[in-house]
């Protein structure tokens, strides 16, 4: 009972944070204040009042219509509000009450502010990755991976494996996407970076081809890599060890 109470406050705190994070990706991007002008209705202006800016529940109570004018509004405002809630509680439930729960609820709203800045803009801002990059450094002296030059290593293996690939694919790879995976790299180390880009090219190439397959977007129309990089990392992140051994498993019995 009291691990579910917890949890529940966990996602009830990440989804108003996950509100906070819309508004991050879509303004710092424009080079604009995460502080004023207050939220409004993209449509027609209408300021949002305190009722109409609370996370997940005023979108459904407004039929996902603005007050003012009835213009529809965005999903994906509901959806990463959503969506950060169950990360924060998962993170809460994989890691546990630990020092390593602030790195892991770092991470997630590091990549709920890119997810939203790449959907929107096919953009990974430089002022994020470097906000974020303070905090970890800060994090990782607190709480060091095992051994701690593992940090180090990973942080040189994500940089030098993403610069690779875009000088191979001359430019299909962004310098956002390597800066982030030099990043995580120093988050993870060197075996979960390795299995986060392999999950995340993984996870792209599988549902970009079934958004192709189903004409959601166009043969060689660009989407953003930056969600499929977030599922990739967190996946390796909370489910890491685990996914190593049942991959070396498989190598020595096999199916």
């Amino acid at each position: 009972m009291k691990m579910y109470l917890l949890l529940s406050i966990v996602f009830f705190y990440g989804i108003i944070f996950g509100s906070f994070f819309n508004v991050v990706g879509l303004r710092v991007p424009m080079k604009k204040s995460i502080v004023t002008p207050r939220s409004a209705c993209s449509a027609c202006g209408h300021q949002l009042t305190a009722y109409e800016l609370i996370p997940v529940f005023s979108y459904i109570i407004q039929g996902g219509k603005c007050r003012g004018c009835q213009s529809r509004i965005s999903p994906i405002y509901p959806i990463m509000e959503l969506l950060t809630g169950i990360l924060f509680a998962t993170s809460f439930y994989v890691v546990g009450w630990s020092g390593e729960l602030l790195v892991a609820i770092t991470l997630v709203s590091m990549f709920m502010i890119i997810v939203v800045s790449d959907i929107n803009y096919m953009l990974i801002p430089d002022k994020i990755l470097l906000w974020f990059a303070g905090i970890f450094l800060l994090e990782r002296i607190i709480w060091p991976l095992t051994p701690w030059w593992d940090s180090l290593l990973g942080a040189v293996t994500g940089f030098t494996l993403l610069l690779v690939i875009a000088f191979v694919s001359k430019g299909g790879m962004g310098g956002g996407d390597i800066k982030l995976y030099a990043l995580l790299g120093f988050v993870l180390g060197f075996k979960l970076v390795l299995l986060s880009f392999f999950l995340s090219t993984l996870f792209g190439a599988v549902l970009g081809g079934l958004a192709q397959l189903f004409r959601i977007v166009k043969k060689r129309q660009p989407i953003p890599f930056g969600p499929f990089i977030a599922a990739g990392t967190l996946s390796a992140y909370y489910w890491g060890s685990e996914l190593i051994d049942l991959y070396l498993h498989f190598l020595n019995h096999g199916f």
